[in-house]
């Protein structure tokens, strides 16, 4: 008996078009997510200076977490008005180094001695 013996063709037909669909949807998932982050982009654009968004870029290559929550936070901001457009570098550093007051964490290191002489 060969491999040809075992096919049969409804289940291919099936696998071949779910394998179809499921290649669809990834592509219109990836399509939303390039909109969705040349939306995030233009509008960042509008709201930082040159500088700025440099820096931003920068921070992004060392911290991805940190700069797309910053994005988010800035773009809720200037929508709510809560923040003078265009944002410069000087400003930006005065609120990374908010966030970075607010995200870092004090360790302290207790030693006890347990009598091992």
């Amino acid at each position: 008996m060969s491999q040809d013996d075992y096919s049969d063709p409804e289940l291919e037909e099936l696998l071949r078009r779910r394998a179809q669909t499921e290649s669809r949807r990834a592509a219109e998932e990836r399509q939303k997510k390039a909109e969705l982050e040349a939306r995030k982009e233009a509008l960042l654009r509008s709201i930082l200076t040159p500088e700025a968004r440099q820096r931003l870029n920068n921070v992004k290559l060392v911290k991805p977490e940190l700069a797309e929550s910053l994005e988010d936070q800035l773009i809720a901001l200037a929508q709510s008005g809560r923040i003078r457009v265009p944002v410069t570098d000087e400003e930006l550093k005065e609120i990374l180094s908010q966030i970075a007051g607010q995200s870092k964490r004090d360790f302290k290191i207790q030693i006890r001695e347990r009598g091992w002489k």
